[in-house]
C-alpha cells in the first residue's frame, strides 16, 4: 500500500461524529415556517393575555414619625406623663401595618370583605364605589360567601336579586362575630324582586340596598355583590402594604401599595394611615386615661367627705349659736389644720404606694397604672421606675400581635419587667418608711395642738374641729379637681406621633403591570426557541443520513453519484424510462466507472460489486439498474445474484428463482443451465437460485473464484448484487473479487453508524476501491450545501438533463403531498 493510500485511511480514521452545526444551521432555515407559525401562535397567546390581564397600579403615601411633645407640657405643669422615647418607633410601626389586628381594624372600617363588580368583556370588574348603589348589610346575620349574587334594577325603586345555587347546602358568614355556618338554600334559579330601601331577610342575604346620592340606575342593568371570607381578606391585605424608610429622613415612610383598583388602593392607604394614627394617640394617651380615672375615684371619695362635713356643719349651727373664738386659738386651730392638710398628703401617697405594690403583686397587665404625681409623689426614682414599666407592659402588647407566645422576645421582655418591679419594690419599701416617719411626727404635732384647744369649752372645741375638716375636705377636693382638669387638657391637647405628609392620590397613575412589552417579548421568544429547541433535540438524536454533506463529514469515500427518488412499478428504470433523471443519473455512474477503470491494469472484464449496510436501501435496484445502463451502450453485462439469503433480481426479468447460482455452486447443474438471457441487448442475468442453509461456507470453496475468472473472459462487465455488508459476511468474500464496489446510501433511511462500519472496513483493507451511491436524493440546498466538487459529475449531469426528460403527470393529492413534504 502507498504512502498516499495510508493517508487516506488516516483520513478516514479521523472523521467521526461530531455535531453538525451547518447542517442544523440548513435544518432550522428549511423549518422557517415552522418557526414563524411557532412565533405566530406564541404572539397571539401573548396578545390574549395581555387583554385579558387586569392593569395593575401602585400608590403610594407618605408618613412621618416623630416624638410629638404635647403643647401644654411646661414646667409649671404639676402632673408628670411618662411617654417613652422615639426608639425603636419606626420598626414597630413597620410591623404593625402587617399585623392582624390592625388590618381587621382597616378591613372592618372599609367593608373590603363586600365587592361591588360588572361583568365585562373578559372578567367581573371591580366597579367599588362607581356602583350607582350600596348596601348595608346586616352583620348579625350570615351573607352568602364566595358566590356573586346579581343586582338586576327593575327601575329606580325596585330591584331584583337573581342567582343560581347548584347545591342546597352553602357557607355564609356573620361579619359581627366573624363566625361562618351552614345554610340551606333553593336549588337551582333564584330571583325575587325587592323595593330599594327595604329590608332584605333571606337564609344567605340581609342588607338594605340604597341608591347613593345624586347616582341614577337604569333599568335593565345588571350588577353583582360578592362576600369574601373575612380571615382571607384581612390576611391578604395584611401583606398588601409595603414600608421603607425614607432616604432623606428615617422618620419617615414610604407606604406603597399595589392592586387593579387605584380608588381601593387610595382609600386603603389614607385609612391604614388614620388607624395607625388613633392606635398610636391611644396607646400613647394610655397612662394619662389611667392617671384621669384614679384622680376621679379619689375626687368621688373626697366629694363624698365635703358633703358629709358640710351637713355637719350645718347640723351643728343648727342646734348652736353663733360665737367668737379667741384669736389665740384661732391661730392654734390654723397651725392644727395645716398639719392635717400634709398628713391628708402623705396619707395619699402611703395609700397610692401600697394600691402600687398590691397591684404590681397581683395583676399581670401593667399598663394600666397611674402617674404617681397625681398624688404629689415627685421622687425622680419612682417616676422613671413606673415609667419603664409602664413602657415595657405597652412594648409587650403591642408584641402580642405581632409574635407567638413562648418567643424569646416575650421571655426578654418579661425578665426586664421582673428585673425593673424587684428594683421599684425596694423603692416602694423605702419610701413607705420615710413617709411613716414622716406621719409619726406629724401626729406628734397634731396631739400637742389638740392639747392647747381642749382648753376652750366642748362646743367650740367641736366648732373648731369641724370647721377644720371643711376645710381640708374642701381644699383636697379643688386640688383633685384642678389636677383632674389639668390631666384631662394635656390629654386632649395630645397628638400623635404619625401623621400624613403626602395621602394617597390618584393623579392618572399609569399601569405598572402587566408588562405588556415583556409578554410581548417572551412571545417573540418563546415562539423563535422553543421550535429550536425542538429541532435541536430531534436533530441531535436523530441518527439517520439526510444529505449528501453529511456523508462527506463523516466519511472521506468518494460519491460517485446520486439517484433521486422515482416511483416506477419495477426496477427497470433505465430500460423502460431512458429520458428520466434516474436513468441520467445511472449513465453518469457508469461514465464515472470508465474513469476509474482506466487506471486499472487492462486484463478482460470490469467486475463491480453493489452493496449497502441493510436490507432496503436500493442495493438490487442499482445493481440492476447499472447492469442496464452497460448493456445499453453495447457492453457485453451479466448480472449476478450473490445474494444468496435474500434474492430477489428474477422478478423484473419475469425470471423463476427455482435454479441458479446455488444449483452451480454445489454442482447440481453447470453455469450454461442457469445462465439466463434477458429482454434487454448484452444483458444476461444468474439469479440465486434456492437459499442454501449455508451461504458464506458455499461461497469460499473457491467455484466463485474460478467463476469470476471465467466471466472476466467472455463479458466486458460483470455486476455483483450482493447481500448487505453490515449484516452478513457473505459481501466480504465476494469483495475480493471486486475491481469497484459501490455502496449504496439511501438517504433518510440509512443509519449514520454504518458509515463508521464502512470506514472500519475500509481502514483494514477489507473493502477496497469503495465509493458510494446516494439512493432517494432530494435536491435541497440546506441537505447539500457546498456540494459539487471531485465528484459532483452525476449530480450535475442529472440536474442538467431534467431540462429535457420525461416528466410524469402528478396528480393534485401528489401536489398537496409534494407541499407538505417540502415544509
Amino acid at each position: 500500500m502507498s504512502y498516499n493510500e495510508f493517508e487516506d485511511l488516516d483520513h478516514v480514521e479521523s472523521k467521526g461524529m461530531t455535531f453538525d452545526f451547518k447542517g442544523f444551521l440548513f435544518k432550522v432555515l428549511h423549518l422557517w415556517k415552522l418557526i414563524l407559525l411557532s412565533i405566530g401562535i406564541a404572539m397571539v397567546i401573548a396578545y390574549s393575555i395581555n387583554v385579558r390581564k387586569q392593569n395593575i397600579y401602585r400608590l403610594g403615601a407618605l408618613v412621618s414619625i416623630e416624638n410629638d411633645q404635647n403643647p401644654f407640657f411646661t414646667a409649671n405643669t404639676s402632673i408628670s406623663f411618662n411617654w417613652g422615647g422615639v426608639s425603636g418607633k419606626v420598626g414597630k410601626i413597620m410591623t404593625s401595618l402587617n399585623t392582624r389586628a390592625h388590618n381587621e381594624l382597616v378591613v372592618d372600617s372599609l367593608q373590603y370583605y363586600l365587592s361591588y363588580l360588572v361583568q365585562g368583556k373578559y372578567r367581573m370588574e371591580d366597579i367599588y364605589t362607581r356602583a350607582p348603589f350600596r348596601v348595608d348589610i346586616d352583620k348579625t346575620k350570615g351573607q352568602l360567601l364566595g358566590k356573586p349574587i346579581g343586582i338586576r334594577f327593575v327601575n329606580d325603586s325596585v330591584y331584583e336579586v337573581f342567582t343560581t345555587f347548584e347545591r342546597d347546602r352553602v357557607s355564609v358568614q356573620k361579619y359581627g362575630d366573624k363566625t361562618i355556618q351552614g345554610v340551606t338554600v333553593p336549588l337551582g334559579d333564584f330571583n325575587e324582586r325587592f323595593k330599594v330601601g327595604t329590608p332584605v331577610y333571606l337564609s344567605f342575604l340581609n342588607l338594605t340596598l340604597q341608591i347613593r346620592q345624586g347616582a341614577t340606575v337604569r333599568p335593565g342593568a345588571e350588577y353583582y355583590i360578592q362576600f369574601a371570607n373575612y380571615d382571607g381578606i384581612v390576611y391578604r391585605y395584611s401583606r398588601a402594604v409595603s414600608a421603607a424608610p425614607s432616604r432623606q429622613s428615617s422618620a419617615v415612610l414610604n407606604l406603597a401599595m399595589s392592586g387593579t383598583n387605584k380608588a381601593k388602593i387610595v382609600d386603603f392607604l389614607n385609612t391604614t394611615v388614620a388607624i395607625l394614627s388613633k392606635t398610636e394617640l391611644e396607646r400613647k394617651n394610655q397612662y394619662a386615661t389611667n392617671t384621669i380615672k384614679f384622680i376621679d375615684s379619689t375626687l368621688n371619695a373626697v366629694n363624698v367627705d365635703l358633703k358629709a362635713v358640710s351637713e355637719e356643719m350645718d347640723a351643728f349651727r343648727t342646734q348652736n349659736k353663733i360665737f367668737d373664738v379667741d384669736v389665740e386659738m384661732q391661730e392654734v386651730s390654723a397651725k392644727l389644720k395645716a398639719f392635717d392638710r400634709e398628713k391628708d398628703v402623705v396619707n395619699d401617697k402611703l395609700r397610692y404606694l401600697e394600691l402600687l405594690e398590691t397591684y404590681l403583686q397581683t395583676k399581670t397587665d401593667y399598663t394600666d397604672i397611674a402617674a404617681p404625681s397625681s398624688v404629689g409623689i415627685e421622687e425622680s426614682n419612682i417616676l422613671t421606675s413606673v415609667g419603664k414599666i409602664t413602657n415595657l407592659a405597652i412594648e409587650r402588647q403591642n408584641l402580642e400581635a405581632t409574635t407567638k407566645e413562648g418567643s424569646t422576645l416575650f421571655k426578654e421582655l418579661d425578665s426586664r419587667i421582673d428585673a425593673e418591679k424587684n428594683v421599684l419594690f425596694e423603692i416602694i419599701s423605702g419610701t413607705k418608711r420615710n413617709i411613716t416617719i414622716q406621719l409619726n411626727t406629724l401626729n406628734a404635732q397634731i396631739r400637742k395642738l389638740e392639747a392647747k384647744l381642749s382648753e376652750l369649752p366642748e362646743d367650740q372645741q367641736q366648732y373648731l374641729k369641724i370647721q377644720r375638716k371643711l376645710d381640708l375636705s374642701q381644699e383636697a377636693y379643688d386640688i383633685y379637681l384642678a389636677k383632674r382638669s389639668e390631666a384631662a387638657i394635656v390629654k386632649a391637647a395630645n397628638v400623635s406621633d404619625i401623621s400624613m405628609i403626602d395621602e394617597a392620590k390618584d393623579i392618572g397613575n399609569p399601569p405598572i403591570g402587566p408588562n405588556k412589552s415583556l409578554n410581548y417579548m417572551m412571545a417573540l421568544m418563546v415562539g423563535f426557541f422553543a421550535p429550536l429547541g425542538l429541532i435541536f433535540i430531534v436533530f441531535l438524536l436523530d441518527t439517520t443520513i439526510h444529505g449528501s454533506d453529511e456523508v462527506e463529514r463523516l466519511s472521506t469515500i468518494p460519491i460517485i453519484g446520486l439517484i433521486g427518488k422515482y416511483r416506477y412499478k419495477n426496477n427497470l428504470v433505465v430500460f423502460e424510462k431512458p429520458k428520466s433523471a434516474v436513468a441520467e443519473s445511472f449513465r453518469a455512474i457508469r461514465s464515472s466507472l470508465q474513469f476509474f477503470y482506466k487506471q486499472l491494469p487492462n486484463e478482460g472484464g470490469r467486475t463491480v460489486m453493489v452493496t449497502s449496510s441493510v436490507s432496503g436501501e436500493g442495493k438490487t435496484f442499482c445493481s440492476i439498474n447499472i447492469a442496464t445502463a452497460y448493456a445499453l451502450s453495447g457492453k457485453k453485462t451479466i448480472l449476478l445474484g450473490l445474494d444468496l439469503r435474500k434474492p430477489k433480481i428474477f422478478n423484473d426479468f419475469n425470471l423463476n428463482n427455482d435454479h441458479g447460482l446455488v444449483n452451480y455452486f454445489i454442482g447440481e447443474e453447470t453455469f450454461e443451465s442457469v445462465l439466463e438471457k434477458t429482454h434487454i441487448d448484452n444483458l444476461d442475468v444468474v439469479t440465486s437460485g434456492p437459499i442454501p442453509p449455508n451461504p458464506s461456507e458455499l461461497l469460499m470453496r473457491g467455484k466463485l473464484d474460478e467463476l469470476i475468472i471465467r466471466l472476466r473472459k467472455t463479458y466486458d462487465i460483470i455486476v455483483l448484487d450482493t447481500p448487505p455488508v453490515g449484516l452478513v459476511t457473505d459481501a466480504l468474500e465476494i469483495a475480493n473479487f471486486a475491481d469497484a464496489i459501490l455502496f449504496v446510501v439511501r438517504l433518510d433511511f440509512t443509519k449514520k453508524g454504518m458509515l463508521q462500519l464502512v470506514n472500519a472496513k475500509y481502514r483494514k483493507g477489507e473493502l477496497k476501491n469503495i465509493s458510494f451511491i446516494l439512493n432517494f436524493y432530494k435536491h435541497k440546498t440546506n441537505q447539500n450545501y457546498g456540494y459539487g466538487y471531485g465528484y459532483g459529475y452525476g449530480y450535475g449531469y442529472g440536474v442538467y438533463g431534467e431540462a429535457y426528460h420525461e416528466r410524469d403527470k402528478i396528480s393534485n393529492v401528489g401536489k398537496v403531498k409534494k407541499i407538505f413534504k417540502r415544509l
